[in-house]
């Protein structure tokens, strides 16, 4: 079935969105441009990796964390993984900037915003950064699918040429053009209530927005201490940051064994913690826990296994393990 130029390409709101296009197009287009030409954070080991960034979503995303830690526990699918995420943000954000295939591309928005939003819509140290660019990223590209683009798109100018395949009907559901529905009240409605109900979801359970006590798990560091074990002299345990800043490490300067009273039976100070030996640590993401300048540095995420020498002490008399951070957070766990 053909349909005639004007009755594919007159849709006001596709000239309306046009800011908006152009706005959420070089969001996406310019994590590309980021990563690869002003900088390349696509290299391993080195510092700004986006898949460290990645290793920070890990703690409390929302449905998506088996995903998650198996890539930051599989550095190779990891790095494979970001190549193709970037790349696929490269070509949604600048289709979506020329405007063709646009109601195409507008779903590719959406599912990147999806994403965006699962992963870390808890993150966010003043505001609730990552919640609102999900959210909104979502609702952007629905609108998009909605109004197609308009006059200054490539898809107009393809349509002006009279060019076969947008005389298709399938080119009024994956490029621009009055939307062929049957009932788009009730399309939009149900399509505006499904998004609006996740914003509200998502906003009360990474961040208690809707009802309850507000809580945002960006404003201070947390440390999660378990899985003590003991072998012939040493003490092992594992350290797995959860909360705080994506942006800065935990800090920690002591760790202090204690007995049931108390008594400080063990402790590596500010000093030793600067010199802990690598080969004690044993990390599992690609977030690293590692010996800083004036502490060991824990950044977001990042899950490992400390082994300490704990000389001629008998593991009968270790009742506690303390761990302080340089702001004097203080995280313990008691052995049972």
């Amino acid at each position: 079935m053909k349909y005639t130029a004007d009755s594919r390409s007159y849709d006001p709101a596709g000239l309306y969105t046009l800011s908006l296009r152009l706005v959420i197009g070089w969001t996406y287009f310019s994590a590309f441009w980021r990563r690869l030409v002003l900088e390349n954070k696509l290299i391993p080991d080195e510092n700004g990796y986006i898949g460290e960034k990645f290793n920070h979503f890990l703690p409390n995303a929302l449905g998506i964390k088996p995903l998650i830690e198996y890539l930051v526990t599989h550095p190779d699918a990891l790095q494979r993984s970001m190549m193709i995420f970037t790349i696929v943000e490269a070509i949604v954000g600048l289709l979506i900037i020329l405007g063709f295939f646009t109601r195409l591309m507008s779903f590719g928005i959406f599912s990147l915003a999806l994403g965006i939003l699962l992963g870390s819509g808890w993150i966010g140290t003043t505001c609730l950064d990552e919640w609102q660019i999900g959210v909104l990223g979502i609702a952007g590209g629905f609108i998009l699918f909605l109004s197609g683009s308009s006059t200054y798109s490539l898809d107009y100018y393809f349509m002006k040429k009279n060019k076969a395949f947008t005389h298709k009907k399938w080119f009024l559901w994956l490029g621009s053009g009055s939307l062929p529905l049957s009932k788009p009240k009730t399309f939009v409605l149900a399509g505006s209530a499904l998004i609006f109900g996740l914003t509200l979801y998502t906003n009360q359970y990474f961040h208690g927005g809707v009802w309850g006590k507000l809580h945002n798990k960006s404003v201070k560091p947390k440390v999660e201490i378990s899985n003590v074990s003991f072998n012939h002299q040493h003490i092992q345990f594992e350290i797995y940051r959860t909360e705080g800043a994506d942006v800065y490490g935990s800090f920690l300067i002591g760790i202090q064994l204690t007995d049931k009273d108390g008594k400080i039976l063990k402790e590596l100070n500010q000093a030793d913690l600067s010199e802990f030996p690598k080969e004690k640590i044993k990390n599992h993401y690609v977030a690293k826990v590692k010996p800083g300048k004036h502490s060991l540095i824990i950044p977001l995420g990042a899950k490992a296994d400390l082994l300490i020498t704990i000389d001629d002490l008998k593991k009968e008399e270790i009742h506690r393990i303390k761990l302080i951070d340089i702001s004097g957070t203080e995280w313990t766990l008691e052995i049972q």
